[in-house]
């Protein structure tokens, strides 16, 4: 298949939006894959990759290869979804995809069925072409990526790593761009860690507070200086760390009772100038010197991770510049992704996908021809770097 044929790329295109509209049918909300990793399997056979399932618990995972030997290549992404939320507020059904102006809406589109869609025809093509590629060409598909994300990702590469499977490169399809298609680039993710706090006082009648201790009161100083504290700099890469109080209960709901505990919901989202140890330390010490009484509770989501120099952002770099003809901003922002568990094994970790401002919203979608184009963007990197 000559690239430069424009019957080849109608051919393409048409692949990359069925194949989106297809997965999108499927049901696939988080950790259920509903059968999308069957026809991502089945497409990828009839490539000559060879294919593994690798379940974990209730989770779904796909690891297929074409190739072989370095450099490995991967192409990462989830088949699972968010919930829809309340269907009577969609224009359409969630889970029949719809062409509306101009664009594909359905629970999924942008989140990551498209991109999905846009590795797997990509594939198709740069294969046809050069079916004796460099190196092997992978495919690390999961359904544990907008939950747990225990038995997904995390497994799969702890089994390679088991293998001494060595990833060089790995493209993780989540939806980076802001404005349009490329702008932004996710080059790594600030760390994630979950506090949770229960601050304990002594319930009684608001009427004798002598005779209670009331854990809002003795809390608010500690909180304010929580608040208020500069937790780091921030860097080069990363934006300063960001701790924020997502959730407080306390009281029984009823006005003549002093509560007895409060419990709080805190995140810190944190660049690599913090370490989850520090954060922890720094936190404790706080609740300390207001002499507080407490439980704590601390759940590590996942550290900072980057990636600089190497061949792959280059790489993405200039097939975003080649086909979309902008030049691409390289972040970090945003909330957590796989790549979390794949960038510390040594590998070269880069995010592009379709623009994200309806991603886990009501109505998600798609351009159609943000589909067209990934698929080139994605095909034009294969190129770069295993030919």
């Amino acid at each position: 298949m000559n690239k430069t044929d424009p019957q080849a790329f109608r051919k393409t295109d048409a692949a990359t939006l069925e194949l989106t509209e297809n997965l999108i049918r499927l049901t696939s909300i988080s950790p259920a894959d509903a059968g999308c990793q069957k026809i991502i399997g089945d497409q990828l056979r009839a490539m000559q990759f060879t294919v593994e399932d690798m379940p974990f618990g209730d989770v779904t995972n796909l690891w297929a290869c074409h190739g072989e030997g370095a450099p490995y290549f991967v192409f990462a992404g989830h088949t699972d979804v968010v919930p829809p939320g309340p269907l009577s507020e969609w224009h359409t059904p969630p889970f029949e995809p719809s062409r509306i102006n101009g664009a594909l809406h359905g629970r999924g589109a942008a989140d990551m069925k498209g991109s999905l869609a846009a590795m797997l025809t990509a594939t198709e093509r740069f294969l046809a072409d050069h079916p004796d590629h460099s190196g092997t060409l992978a495919f690390l598909i999961t359904s544990d990526e907008e939950a747990d994300a225990i038995n997904g990702t995390k497994k799969v590469i702890e089994t390679l790593k088991a293998r001494n499977i060595e990833l060089d490169w790995c493209l993780i399809g989540e939806p980076t761009s802001s404005q349009q298609l490329g702008d932004v680039v996710k080059t790594g993710r600030r760390g994630s860690l979950h506090c949770n706090l229960k601050i304990r006082g002594i319930q009684g009648h608001v009427a004798y507070p002598q005779d209670a201790s009331n854990p809002i009161h003795m809390a608010m100083p500690a909180l304010t200086e929580l608040t208020n504290t500069q937790w780091d700099a921030g860097n080069d890469f990363f934006p300063p760390t960001s701790m924020q109080i997502s959730n407080i209960h306390s009281g029984t709901g009823v006005t003549n009772i002093i509560p007895g505990d409060m419990e709080l919901l805190l995140n810190f989202r944190f660049s690599t100038e913090s370490t989850e140890q520090s954060l922890k330390q720094r936190l404790e010490a706080v609740l300390d010197k207001y002499q507080l009484n407490y439980d704590i509770i601390w759940t590590l989501s996942g550290n900072p991770f980057l990636t600089v120099g190497g061949e792959l952002i280059p790489a993405v770099e200039q097939a975003v510049q080649k086909i979309l003809a902008i030049k691409p901003e390289l972040s970090t922002s945003g909330g957590t992704s796989d790549g979390r568990f794949i960038a510390p094994t040594g590998t070269q970790v880069v995010e592009l996908g379709p623009c994200n401002a309806t991603i886990h919203k009501l109505n998600e979608h798609v351009l159609i021809d943000d589909l067209y184009n990934l698929t080139r963007v994605y095909r034009q990197i294969l190129d770069q770097l295993l030919i």
